[in-house]
């Protein structure tokens, strides 16, 4: 041993819990396939909802598809930046929500929350019903099966989650890069192509029923954003991501919004130039698709990856939305369970949550896309408007460098996406949107509630004060006995080790019975006190309740010990009596005692 040499300060090293490492966070890529579905998969409707708009003014106005489609790329280039920052500044996740809650107010970001909740839930239920109509209108025979697809599409996509959200970034990447790959590929084919290879569906009318003009050009340009719905998903999701989350979730911002942009405006150009019009039994995508393919096994193949992603879409809200309600729950929001995490990094009460109101939703419109489409899309853009506008203010009390550009650019997008959300709200109302109207303040006033809640538990407690120090008080330690066996040996031994004051209550139907069992516990003498109550009735947990609230006068603490039998399999539980349950929950709401279970785990059965 050299001199001037001590011991080593040896740190042992902890095993991270499962969950808790790498692996079981998002890459950028991951994070692409995990919370970006739903933006990527919007190119199946929201070029379409451009050209529906435009054709009531005639065939002549779908020339403007290309110009309201470059002012919708140039609102997601505001945005994607936009979210970039807000990643930046609120790492933890939360997207509008924390936005809202630190520059704007508690109303504000209450006002958001509800917002993304309701889109988070009809983002699930419109991905897998419009992926059951996109799989139906290949399939004709599975028409009459809608709802049957959504819910076990639904059933799949909840069980992915309960796993673990890396796991459905795994599952989830082969259909991406699907997706991007057809999308892209009708792109470039059908602008390569002299004419198109196939036209699909049945000729329809053109109704010309309003004159081209402001109004009309505002709806096409509203209902072409749809298309933007879920960029801001990744932002929510922040936590999921591997270190250096911040980095890592905007580098996923950046890719979804290059590779987002570019199939928006391809799409656009190719519906331009081969004059696509609405044709019936078929979407736009799908007479583009034939466009570029035929109508042979590769437009099948498109179609039924298209198909995919649309019901794969509702991932983005389960990497989402459980995350913002742990939030919530930390903010004393929402019910503090939603903040739970498992082993993996899962907050499964609000995955199990948003799948059951998803498929409450379904059920309820019988997975009608058409009927869930006018409550679409207003959520998220109340929230973009909230982050974008709580960014501006952000910006303006920092003073940092470039802050006027910054501020500049946060104002024009929170402009256009408030013009965006006026639309909609007008346009839909009497569709269905004052469903969403109704339904974010309701969500509002439960939140408030919730935190009304919390505050009163927290005053009663007196949490954030110095209590009083405690003090030692007398005890008495109850044990309920049915018999004398090892079970009642056992609870015996472990309530002489919580105090030395300890009584045995049994309870008999008839006085004899009462006498017979006081002889068998003085020939035993374990040395405990028994007192015996009669129940002509055969009741056993009243008397035991009346029992204990009576020793409960004075100043003495007491305790009641309930053993119970615990078979080795479950599935023999029922078998045992479950008096000492019942017995339990009484005692928990008719007394101020401990209520302690002390199990005799059975080694045959």
């Amino acid at each position: 041993m050299g001199f001037g040499t001590g011991p080593k300060k040896v740190t042992p090293r902890v095993p991270s819990r499962h969950g808790e490492g790498k692996k079981d966070h998002l890459t950028s890529f991951g994070g692409l396939a995990a919370l970006s579905l739903d933006a990527l998969s919007s190119v199946a409707y929201g070029p379409e909802a451009i050209v529906l708009v435009l054709v009531v003014a005639g065939t002549s106005a779908l020339r403007l598809t290309v110009p309201v489609t470059l002012a919708i790329a140039g609102l997601l280039v505001v945005l994607v930046v936009s979210y970039c920052q807000v990643i930046a500044v609120h790492p933890d996740g939360g997207g509008a929500y924390a936005v809202g809650k630190k520059n704007l107010g508690a109303t504000v970001s209450l006002l958001a929350a509800a917002s993304l909740v309701v889109d988070y839930v009809l983002t699930v239920a419109v991905s897998l019903a419009a992926g059951a109509a996109s799989l139906a209108s290949v399939f004709p025979s599975l028409a009459h099966h809608m709802l049957g697809m959504c819910l076990i599409g639904l059933l799949l996509i909840t069980a992915v989650n309960l796993w673990g959200i890396a796991e459905s970034a795994r599952v989830l990447m082969l259909p991406m890069v699907v997706f991007l790959v057809t999308v892209f590929g009708v792109i470039v084919i059908g602008l390569l192509r002299p004419h198109p290879a196939a036209l699909v569906g049945s000729a329809q009318p053109v109704h010309i029923s309003e004159a081209l003009g402001a109004i009309v050009i505002l709806k096409a340009f509203a209902a072409g954003c749809s298309a933007l719905t879920g960029i801001e998903a990744i932002a929510n999701g922040v936590p999921a991501f591997r270190p250096p989350r911040a980095r890592n979730a905007q580098r996923t911002e950046l890719m979804l919004g290059g590779l987002l942009g570019a199939m928006l405006i391809g799409l656009s150009v190719l519906i331009h130039r081969e004059h696509v019009t609405p044709r019936g039994g078929v979407t736009v995508l799908a007479q583009l698709t034939a466009g570029s393919f035929g109508t042979g096994w590769a437009y099948y193949a498109a179609s039924i990856a298209v198909t995919v992603v649309l019901a794969l879409a509702a991932n983005t809200s389960f990497g989402g939305l459980p995350v913002l309600m742990s939030l919530l729950s930390d903010d004393d929001r929402l019910p503090h369970l939603f903040g739970l995490r498992a082993e993996r990094p899962v907050h499964r009460y609000g995955v199990v949550v948003l799948a059951v109101l998803a498929a409450v939703l379904l059920i309820t419109v019988d997975a009608d896309t058409h009927r869930l489409i006018p409550l679409y899309a207003i959520g998220v853009f109340i929230g973009f408007t909230i982050s974008q506008s709580g960014l501006v203010l952000h910006w303006y009390r920092l003073r940092s460098p470039r802050w006027k550009l910054r501020t500049a650019l946060n104002g024009t997008g929170a402009l256009l996406t408030a013009t965006a959300t006026t639309v909609f709200i007008a346009t839909k109302f009497t569709a269905g949107a004052w469903v969403v109207v109704l339904t974010v303040p309701a969500l509002m006033l439960l939140f408030s509630r919730i935190h009304s809640y919390y505050q009163a538990v927290g005053r009663e407690l007196d949490l954030g004060r110095r209590p009083h120090p405690p003090h030692p008080a007398k005890s008495l330690v109850i044990v309920p006995v049915g018999g004398i066996s090892k079970l009642t040996e056992q609870a015996l031994h472990a309530a002489l080790s919580l105090g030395n004051d300890v009584v045995a209550v049994s309870v008999h139907p008839e006085e004899e019975q009462s006498a017979a069992f006081r002889t068998q516990w003085d020939l035993w003498d374990p040395g405990v006190r028994l007192d015996t109550l009669n129940s002509p009735h055969r009741s056993l947990v009243h008397p035991i309740v009346a029992y204990v609230q009576h020793a409960q006068q004075g100043n003495r603490q007491v305790a009641v010990l309930i053993p119970e039998v615990q078979p080795r399999r479950w599935r023999y539980r029922i078998l045992q009596n479950q008096r000492g349950l019942l017995l339990a929950t009484v005692l928990r709401t008719s007394t101020d005692a401990v209520i302690c279970t002390i199990p005799y785990r059975l080694t045959s059965r």
